[in-house]
Order: structure tokens, then sequence, then C-alpha cells
């Protein structure tokens, strides 16, 4: 079964710095797709950030050249978001997830339980 853990969300300043990390466990083989995505409240769940499997990395224009995801040198099941320049706007829960490449063809989404970051004076 697969597991996400997030962790590192919280309380900070506009124009802070905050790094989340995720640990995904239960996967029977290399993610084809790990990523980040937020929802505030009141707006739809948006994809922040991913990392294919190639380590090809892909952002959403409202956090280009602030947010940075990678992946683990140890454990590629382990991946971060370092989040710079933070906003108000950056407001949100954020999520984990995982994009596998099941046997039948077919791709399955899994989601961590999320962590709140809270951009505020």
């Amino acid at each position: 079964q697969v597991h996400l853990v997030e962790s590192g969300g919280g309380l900070v300043q506009p124009g802070g710095s905050l790094r989340l990390s995720c640990a995904a466990s239960g996967l029977i083989s290399r993610p084809r797709r790990m990523g980040w995505s937020r929802q505030a409240p009141g707006k739809q769940r948006e994809l922040v950030a991913s990392i294919t499997r190639s380590g090809e990395t892909n952002y959403v224009d409202s956090v280009k050249g602030r947010f940075t995801i990678s992946r683990d040198s140890e454990k590629d099941t382990i991946i971060y978001l370092q989040m710079d320049s933070l906003e108000p706007e950056d407001t949100a829960i954020y999520y984990c997830n995982v994009r596998m490449l099941q046997a039948t063809g077919l791709e399955a989404d899994y989601w961590g339980q999320g962590t709140q970051v809270t951009v505020s004076p």
C-alpha cells in the first residue's frame, strides 16, 4: 500500500522560506512522476511542481524562479520542495503526489495528507 508522509509546513513571513519533504513508501516500482500540489480555501487544487522519473521538472508559472523541486540523492522516493520568496498567495495546504504506471497501462495517483503553509506578516 502506497503511503506518503509530508513534513515542513508552517507559518512564515512574506519573503521567507520553507522546505517541504515527502517520503513515499510501499512502492513496487519507481514512480512515473512525483510532485506537489496545493489547495487554498475556495480554490481548486493545482499542481505546483513535479519531477519525472528521468529528472525533468515542471512548475506552475506563479512559482517559477521561487520554488525548486528536487529528489533525494540517496532515496529517489523522497522529494523536497524548497520555497523561497514566499508570498501570502502561497498560503495553502500542500499535498505530495505520486503517479504510478500500473501493469494495466493505466496511471494511478496517490496523495499524502497534506501540510499547511501559511504566509502572513
